[in-house]
């Protein structure tokens, strides 16, 4: 890292401001070269994290825009090196231009995430908190900011670190038994070793139960709406959106293909599948979408079955309840309650609830419904996990607890115990980074943006 980046870090497109950012040795240096403070003197001479308004020129002198610039020396910068930051007017020309003469002075383009990355190579931080950047970036709701502002101001690390500091203890013990096997080192800690490995394994136990909603939470909950044609699926997914998205008509199977569509209701982000109506057919493009729509089935997080209150109950709509209940969490929706209603609501099984596409009766009800069936866990912000990577090392951090203390009980060697206890440390190690492979660190800092 002994040379200087630079990237646009606020994208392509034209904004009210538009920010270019540099990192490296040269960067105060090469941003002098480039700006005239209005208040005269040199940028390096304003302090740290001081916005100075002047001239932005080329090297030629040429003026490019009137804006601000401000500096932060190393190690107290973001990335943990000298860095720089132009915010201009959100022109793509004038950033672009600006660009082009920090890289005549030397800069070259930063790769994805490459900020970020530097300031967890510079120890400025964890690896968890860097990947709580770009779940900050992506957030699709408030609660999964919420969540990933809490990581990226270090809940999971200050979580971990009781538990790290214990299984040092125990390692140091039992490095001691190893290394001076002549001595006789008294064992009256090792109920205390057993009572604290417990109590650590049961915490990431709570921590890696978050998991499954967390997951959901960031990627959205596959969700599929079905029914047979006409009963007003697609109806109700424009009544969700608030738009016209999918094709409604009086005949029935318009619907001849899965239409998708992401939409957050209430805490609750859907990843919304409108499926083709269900039913026997010759047509071989219905018969397509019907084999999709029975796919999209399977792979859903929640069935929402679409009944038409206002007719009688058919064997379709047997079968269709039938694969609501088999779903991993299932919802019967009885449509056009604007209409008089033929059939009644189930008094048990499946949470049902009427529901008019048309007025928009039973809309906040469904969506009460779905908030109850997907509650968040009862944590603090931060502390859900949301990333497979880090619920992996928990895991594996848990297997290597359990037979650590199972490896104690059974009074086995002090060697199978430290083994367990040091692979338990390793993989908590590989949340925060300090024993990350680099190819995984590669792969992290590949989902970020330019600029990051």
């Amino acid at each position: 890292m002994s040379d200087t980046i630079a990237a646009i870090a606020t994208g392509g497109q034209i904004a009210a401001i538009g920010i270019v950012r540099l990192s490296g040795p040269e960067a105060i240096t090469m941003a002098e070269a480039l700006f005239e403070p209005f208040a005269g003197g040199r940028l390096s001479e304003k302090g740290d994290r001081k916005l100075v308004y002047g001239n932005l020129r080329s090297r030629a002198g040429e003026l490019l825009d009137i804006c601000l610039c401000t500096v932060s020396h190393g190690p107290g910068s973001y990335t943990g090196e000298d860095t720089a930051e132009f915010q201009c007017h959100g022109s793509p020309v004038v950033l672009r231009a600006l660009l082009e003469e920090l890289f005549a002075l030397g800069a070259r383009q930063a790769g994805p995430g490459e900020f970020t990355k530097r300031a967890f190579l510079n120890g400025r931080m964890e690896l968890s908190c860097a990947e709580a950047v770009v779940d900050i970036i992506d957030a699709e709701s408030v609660e999964a900011a919420r969540n990933a502002a809490g990581q990226l101001a270090g809940a999971i690390s200050a979580k971990l670190q009781g538990i790290y500091a214990a299984l040092t203890e125990v390692s140091a013990h039992y490095h001691a038994v190893l290394d001076y096997p002549d001595e006789d080192i008294e064992d009256f800690r090792l109920e205390a070793y057993r009572g604290s490995l417990a109590a650590a394994e049961a915490e990431l136990r709570a921590l890696l139960g978050t998991f499954d909603r967390g997951r959901l939470m960031n990627a959205g909950i596959p969700t599929a709406i079905v029914g047979r044609p006409n009963v007003g699926k697609s109806s109700l997914l424009n009544a969700l959106l608030g738009y016209e998205r999918a094709i409604v008509t009086d005949v029935p199977g318009t619907t001849r293909d899965t239409v998708q569509e992401r939409l957050r209701l209430g805490i609750v982000l859907l990843r919304l599948t409108d499926t083709a109506g269900i039913r026997a057919t010759d047509d071989p493009v219905e018969r397509l979408g019907v084999e999709r729509s029975l796919a999209a089935i399977r792979e859903a997080e929640l069935v929402i079955t679409v009944l038409d209150g206002s007719q009688p109950l058919s064997p379709e709509d047997g079968e269709l309840i039938r694969a609501a209940r088999e779903a991993k969490r299932g919802l019967l929706v009885l449509s056009k309650c604007d209409l008089p209603q033929v059939l009644p609501l189930p008094e048990e099984g499946l949470p049902a609830l009427r529901v008019s596409a048309l007025t928009g009766e039973g809309l906040d009800r469904l969506r009460r419904t779905v908030e109850e069936l997907f509650p968040l866990p009862a944590v603090p912000a931060g502390e859900i996990l949301t990333n497979a990577r880090q619920a992996d090392a928990v895991g594996r951090a848990i297997e290597a607890m359990a037979a650590a203390r199972e490896a104690m009980d059974a009074g086995r060697t002090a060697d199978i115990v430290l083994t367990e206890t040091e692979a338990a440390m390793s993989a908590l190690g590989e949340l925060d980074g300090r024993t990350v492979r680099e190819d995984v660190t590669e792969r992290i800092f590949s989902r970020f943006c330019v600029g990051k």
